[in-house]
């Protein structure tokens, strides 16, 4: 935890800006036992767990205050994040009204959302104790969403956070490169999975998601796309081997997709049709790169790459086009998708510098299997810049 101590730093002064930006005067995060319920937004500006009810606040005066239980008080003053950090023993309503009190706010921002999972870690049974312990003071009927102010904060990436995503797509690469170079005909998807897991570990990194699922990897046609696990279909000659897999290295993730055909004896290369959907997709792709600029609103993207993927004949992907990275592989924030209900109020957020995304898109091409191309890139003022070494060749055994 203590290597993330200055970006939790840069994010609590990220943090003021965005209130005075949304004219919010405060934004309370408002927790209780985060081993059983732990908020989103914590990673970006506290890093630690929390026992009993603990309230975090910032001001946009640029006030920052943490009212935890007293057992905690001394390791959140660790952190010299907060300007004050109080420490209560039998309730903490007494110290979170004196605190409003003194900041007065007319709107008080809370973690809730009904679209970006990152933003509503505030569980309806915290939202329910909370206006019992401010009942009878204005505040209570002072609460908005911050929705905004989390969702920026994750999505806009300081030159710190970029560095260790920048690590941590070197590092996939490397698990990658040292994953291909082997001969993978014969071995099962189960066996891919495990062979990962050896390489990952000695690169000092960790998994981005649940390592029963991490990677995924597909074996020929018969193999189920999606987030689940590894299999026992085994790698057989004439078939695409798919591989998606996230690393997270210093606290920071990448989130990127591998693609090799198992040719056949005989063979040279891979078939026309697969050739043909390999270019394809990656034309796809490049066009909702093309698009991805700031400014643009995230289903705008999305519509660019699927119009390109449709028109060549093939079906439109069921997901996002792209996704945010950065300490978890699904970053939470905006999505570059389409206006589907699923996705809320999401696709319509513009997209800024500084944004990381995973941008991905795939066809099936029967019988030889998925088709599944993602990179990661940086919004810059100019466009989009991949972060990753783009995988622009189907990789051949």
């Amino acid at each position: 935890m203590t290597d993330l101590i200055p970006i939790i730093h840069e994010k609590l002064d990220q943090a003021v800006s965005l209130l005075n930006e949304h004219h919010l005067d405060c934004w309370l995060t408002f927790v209780r036992e985060t081993s059983q319920v732990y908020d989103p937004a914590l990673n970006l500006i506290l890093g630690l767990g929390l026992t009993w009810e603990s309230a975090l606040i910032v001001s946009r005066s640029g006030r920052k205050v943490a009212i935890v239980g007293r057992f905690d008080a001394d390791t959140v003053r660790r952190l010299n994040a907060y300007d004050e950090v109080i420490g209560y023993d039998q309730s903490i309503g007494e110290p979170l009204q004196a605190q409003l009190a003194q900041m007065n706010p007319s709107r008080i921002a809370l973690n809730y959302s009904l679209s970006d999972a990152g933003a509503d870690g505030l569980t309806f049974g915290m939202y329910a104790r909370l206006t019992r312990l401010l009942a009878g003071t204005p505040y209570a009927a002072q609460f908005v969403s911050a929705e905004d102010v989390v969702r920026r904060l994750r999505e806009r990436k300081s030159s710190r956070e970029l560095e260790r995503i920048r690590r941590a797509v070197d590092v996939t690469q490397q698990v990658y490169d040292e994953l291909f170079a082997r001969p993978l005909v014969g071995m099962s998807e189960r066996q891919v999975h495990a062979l990962t897991g050896d390489i990952v570990t000695r690169h000092g990194c960790e998994f981005g998601w649940e390592r029963a699922g991490n990677p995924i990897v597909n074996a020929g046609a018969d193999s189920a796309i999606g987030h689940g696990m590894p299999g026992d279909l085994v790698i057989q000659p004439g078939q695409l081997v798919h591989v998606d897999m996230g690393l997270r290295c210093d606290g920071y993730c990448a989130d990127l997709q591998r693609m090799v055909y198992v040719r056949r004896e005989g063979e040279s290369e891979p078939p026309e049709d697969v050739r043909r959907a390999w270019q394809v997709c990656w034309a796809a792709l490049e066009a909702g790169r093309a698009a991805l600029r700031p400014g643009v609103l995230g289903w705008q993207v999305d519509a660019a790459a699927r119009a390109e993927l449709t028109r060549h004949g093939y079906p439109e992907y069921m997901h996002a086009f792209g996704h945010h990275v950065g300490q978890k592989a699904h970053d939470g924030g905006s999505v570059l998708g389409p206006q589907w209900d699923r996705y809320g109020d999401l696709p319509n957020k513009p997209v800024e510098v500084g944004n990381v995304f995973a941008i991905e898109l795939g066809v099936m091409v029967a019988p030889y299997g998925y088709i599944g191309i993602e990179e990661n890139v940086l919004v810059t003022e100019a466009g989009a810049e991949y972060l990753s070494a783009p995988q622009m060749e189907l990789w051949q055994q």
